[in-house]
């Protein structure tokens, strides 16, 4: 009696938060409208050139197409009864500048196409020092030499300024020889597009500089720049020993070069880099600590009003799940399992599990999930959580023992702009890692009921509301420093360890928090995945060197 009570209590509340979300006070429902794929010709739309915040579409043109005649050949809406202020596909446009477009149905919402257009170009002579310097705005590009090297005698080794194949140039480079003074080369492609280009090759004292030296936890990254054609690398030692030690694997392009450095933590070392007979300025740089995440081995765990947690009851938590919102089902999404890993030295491992969570048919697919960050609250049946950890230091990749059970796909809602994925397809179970500079003033807001409201901390600065996609983690976005992931449309029955890269836009951004990310049905945010795919994770480690 006491079960049949608690289901039809919250089948009451289930009821009360579906009303909730659908009080209206205008005549016609509220349908957000978005652009969910454009093609054409000349040019592609990845999935993340979408920005359904922005409402933005971005067009990435190849070399040789005309930005000044593209043309569409066909896009789709979200809704399929959208309505345009001007016709799309099977026009041409002038993306020099951003094109508008209103989309209608029952409102209307502005979007912006614009086109971005990365043309490859070269100019280096030999005997440069360093790389080149591009200043595209006012068509100019700068070399530099040695003091001494004669500027009635340079051999121009490459150049190249405008789209491959199309491009006319005058004086071409067989015939650049005198740079006493800046040289003029004219371009013209497309038939009438016409530019003229300022290149200059400056005489300078540095013929060696060690540009870069970033000290990780167990890497050094090195970048230098030099004379070309002569022999370059780098030299450290350990600060206080007297005996310098060679790099190896120097890479050069050019006048630059770079090397990779494994080295010990939390320790100094002297570097230098060299060309030829000439050396830089001895460099002291110190390495980072290591740290692992807490409850990395997944043997905490803690059940408070029938919710289980994974973490102790005292503890701070660190790591988050689904199960307060599959709770109001009577469901867990994610638990423990005595299934561990072969020579674990522990009791537990993580289950994760995707299942329909329902009282009397009311509810929706969830995804069996681990993260770091928090599960803030229910609303209606989507939910409303909080993705990073603070976390500074910059591991090289994430390692784990992890199985897979991959269900075929029996629950689609919707998918990410882009994607392909029917009933009866592989479900895709997905780990991924992320580090960034995110805050909570800028990725912590979502639309609430009565306005925007910020649900990101300090701690946890990315808010995730499964009501509003355009909140859905960014793996590209411009704060995101390192990322790596593993997505699985298959099944691995037995326990494995995988080790997952982690890729990062540059070497001298250090990042504030870490995201961890385990789910047994890659697209659970939008609903969509497969009622038997499982995923079991044990012994969660940061990798170094």
């Amino acid at each position: 009696m006491k079960s049949i009570v608690s289901k039809l209590l919250a089948l009451i509340a289930l009821a009360g938060l579906f009303g909730s979300c659908i009080e209206n006070d205008i005549p016609y429902p509220v349908v957000e409208l978005e652009i969910v794929s454009l093609e054409g010709e000349g040019f592609t739309v990845a999935p993340t050139a979408i920005d359904r915040a922005a409402r933005t579409v971005t067009l990435t043109l190849e070399e040789q197409t005309d930005i000044r005649s593209v043309k569409i050949n066909s896009v789709a809406f979200n809704e399929p009864d959208t309505r345009t202020d001007r016709p799309l596909a099977g026009e041409s446009f002038d993306f020099r500048n951003p094109i508008e477009v209103i989309l209608s149905l029952y409102q209307d919402y502005l979007w912006t196409l614009s086109a971005e257009q990365q043309i490859s170009r070269s100019f280096t002579v030999e005997g440069q020092v360093g790389a080149t310097e591009w200043d595209l705005k006012n068509h100019i590009a700068r070399v530099y030499v040695p003091e001494g090297h004669d500027l009635r005698a340079v051999k121009v080794t490459s150049l190249k300024l405008g789209p491959e194949g199309i491009t006319d140039m005058s004086p071409s480079a067989e015939e650049l020889t005198t740079f006493e003074s800046v040289r003029y080369v004219d371009i013209c492609y497309h038939g009438d597009i016409e530019e003229r280009w300022y290149l200059y090759v400056i005489p300078t004292e540095v013929t060696v500089e060690l540009t870069a030296a970033d000290a990780w936890s167990r890497v050094i990254w090195l970048k230098a720049m030099g004379e070309s054609g002569k022999e370059v690398g780098f030299r450290y030692r350990l600060a206080g020993s007297e005996e310098w030690l060679e790099v190896a694997d120097v890479q050069a392009d050019g006048g630059t070069f770079t090397a990779r450095l494994v080295v010990e933590p939390e320790s100094t070392y002297e570097v230098q880099a060299y060309c030829g007979e000439e050396s830089s300025p001895i460099r002291s740089v110190t390495t980072e600590g290591e740290a692992q995440l807490p409850n990395c081995g997944l043997e905490s765990w803690c059940t408070l009003k029938d919710i289980i947690y994974p973490y102790l009851e005292n503890d701070e938590p660190f790591w988050g799940t689904g199960n307060v919102g599959a709770a109001v089902a009577g469901a867990t999404l994610t638990n423990k399992s005595t299934d561990i890993r072969p020579g674990s030295s522990g009791t537990y491992s993580a289950r994760l599990e995707s299942l329909f969570a329902n009282v009397a048919g009311i509810g929706k697919f969830a995804a069996g999930n681990l993260y770091t960050g928090t599960y803030v609250k229910n609303v209606g049946t989507n939910g409303i959580i909080t993705f990073g950890r603070p976390f500074t230091l910059r591991p090289t990749a994430l390692r784990l023992w992890m199985k897979y059970e991959c269900g075929a796909v029996d629950k689609i809602k919707g998918l990410p702009a882009g994607t392909e994925l029917k009933e009866g397809d592989p479900d895709k179970g997905s780990i991924y890692i992320a580090l960034g500079t995110w805050t909570k003033e800028e990725y912590g807001i979502t639309q609430d009921k009565d306005g925007p409201r910020t649900y990101g901390t300090d701690s946890s600065p990315i808010c995730i509301d499964t009501r509003n996609e355009s909140t859905f983690f960014d793996p590209h976005s411009k704060d995101v420093v390192g990322y790596g992931e593993l997505v699985m449309d298959y099944s691995t029955p037995e326990w494995t360890q995988v080790t997952i890269p982690i890729d990062y836009v540059a070497t001298d951004r250090r990042p504030t928090h870490i995201i961890v990310v385990c789910t047994s049905s890659r697209y659970g945010d939008y609903f969509t995945g497969s009622t038997k795919s499982l995923m079991y994770v044990d012994d969660i480690e940061l990798l170094y060197d």
